[in-house]
């Protein structure tokens, strides 16, 4: 820390120089004509025996000086171009305030015209340059290679400037969202937004965060989901809808888990649970085609094919793949908790029948879901908002999609009938008081209200941005495609 502090006192006294010369060190704009890439194919385009002149800009990444001339590569957005000063092109001056007042890390601006050095590489011979923000604090030792996952997380900004391959995990993140944008635009889905600050919290299973409004002296949450609220927009008449947003649920951090993450969430009117699986493929399918080229992608050692139709597997018949237990044998709490223990399966306790079912599930089936796979009809206990299944009234029309061992997504065939869903409200709030279910879901009366105006028969669907750029970039923690990940306090 001290050597750091020392080298900080050592470009302040530079910024002080620059100063006493009447430089400014942060002159408020930047005359660039060129990123680096531009200034690269220019020169390529022009072809030989033409001048091309430049002026790029960028963070200096490294400083070679030979005497009087220095070779130095400066860095922005869209890569790295090599630059190359002369003393006597640039005059003394100007050539010994680079070389004595100039570090890397600093920006700087420079114009001139592109050559090929011997080696081949296309350079900017400078003969004008100026000094764009002095940077204070030098880059971290071994910067070129920064591999420290605390700094990394904690400093994204030094994590981006050292790390190629992060900064194409997150260039390749925003090519996914635009991808899932274009596909539902182009299926007239309509792009909406719902409230983020929620008098009632709801549409998924979780615990929320709380806060409190002064004006309105009202406690309000920060929304789970956006489910009832695209709902609504149902009934209201617009057929199509989605949302890509952040959701926040109070929960614990892990490789797999963000308090803050991004997901989306799709509505289509006169749709069913069977629609949003063919859209699910459909959007995986062109989103892989779109960042990998090819309908394969490799994630944590596995090659995964995306391509249409997906396996499709009841939840009962993947427990019994995976643990040899047969749910429908087991039809009541204490009996499958027992046949779970016979199996050697350990399992935390559970509010009821249906959420011990599906941490069965997690437990057995879930890590060996690598191919693309639709795991449909849960347990009704486990699914307050989704239609019941047609001669099996304990089950729903749910289904979650799973790729390289991750819960990726949760659609539904949503329930439309408002009395069934008062009843499910109403177990959810039984399940919440004697059962100590702090994940179950509140009433929401005025959902039920514009329920009763009547909604036609819905297919919804949310998945998780993170973990489809988890699966598209190859990684196996979450907090690698947040930007800025939640982190324990130091």
């Amino acid at each position: 820390m001290a050597e750091s502090n020392d080298r900080r006192e050592q470009r302040l006294a530079k910024l002080e120089e620059l100063r006493r010369r009447g430089i400014d060190p942060y002159p408020p704009r930047s005359h660039k004509t060129h990123t680096a890439a531009q200034a690269l194919a220019a020169y390529e385009a022009a072809g030989e025996g033409k001048e091309v002149r430049v002026t790029v800009a960028g963070r200096l990444m490294s400083i070679r000086v030979m005497g009087r001339s220095t070779f130095a590569h400066i860095a922005d957005s869209s890569g790295r171009i090599q630059i190359y000063l002369r003393q006597d092109i640039l005059g003394e001056e100007s050539y010994q305030l680079f070389r004595d007042q100039i570090d890397i890390g600093d920006f700087v601006e420079v114009t001139g015209p592109l050559f090929a050095t011997r080696t081949g590489e296309i350079t900017v011979r400078a003969d004008n340059w100026q000094l764009l923000a002095k940077a204070l604090r030098p880059l971290p030792e071994k910067w070129h290679g920064l591999r420290d996952t605390e700094t990394r997380y904690r400093q994204r900004y030094l994590d981006l400037i050292a790390n190629e391959e992060v900064r194409r995990i997150f260039i390749t993140r925003t090519r996914i969202i635009r991808t899932v944008r274009c596909i539902l635009d182009q299926k007239g889905f309509l792009e909406v937004e719902t409230p983020v600050l929620q008098p009632i919290y709801g549409g998924a299973a979780a615990r929320p965060f709380t806060t409190y409004h002064n004006a309105l002296d009202q406690t309000l949450y920060l929304r789970i989901a956006d489910e009832l609220y695209l709902k609504r927009l149902i009934i209201g008449g617009l057929d199509r809808v989605y949302e890509i947003g952040h959701n926040f649920r109070n929960e614990g951090i892990s490789t797999d888990h963000n308090p803050e993450f991004t997901a989306i969430e799709i509505y289509q009117a006169y749709a069913d649970y069977h629609d949003m699986m063919a859209l699910v493929e459909e959007i995986y399918h062109r989103v892989a085609l779109e960042v990998a080229g090819s309908p394969k992608i490799t994630y944590q050692g596995h090659e995964i094919d995306l391509t249409p139709p997906w396996r499709r597997i009841s939840m009962r018949d993947a427990i019994l793949e995976y643990s040899g237990i047969d749910i429908e044998q087991y039809r009541d709490y204490d009996s499958l908790w027992q046949a779970a223990k016979a199996k050697g399966i350990s399992l935390t306790k559970q509010p009821n029948w249906g959420h011990l079912v599906e941490k069965l599930f997690g437990a057995t089936a879930e890590p060996h879901l690598i191919q693309p796979t639709f795991v449909i009809d849960f347990p009704t206990e486990v699914s307050p908002l989704a239609k019941a299944k047609p001669g099996a009234p304990d089950l729903v029309e749910r289904f979650e999609h799973y790729i390289g061992g991750l819960e990726c997504g949760n659609a539904f065939t949503e329930l439309n009938d408002p009395l069934d869903q008062r009843e499910r409200f109403l177990q959810q709030i039984r399940a919440a008081t004697q059962q100590g279910d702090e994940e179950a879901h509140p009433m929401d009366e005025d959902f039920l209200i514009a329920l009763e105006h009547g909604m036609p028969p819905t297919g919804g669907l949310g998945f998780g941005i993170d973990r489809m750029v988890m699966l598209f970039t190859d990684q196996s923690s979450i907090r690698e495609v947040i930007l800025f990940p939640q982190l324990r306090p130091r």
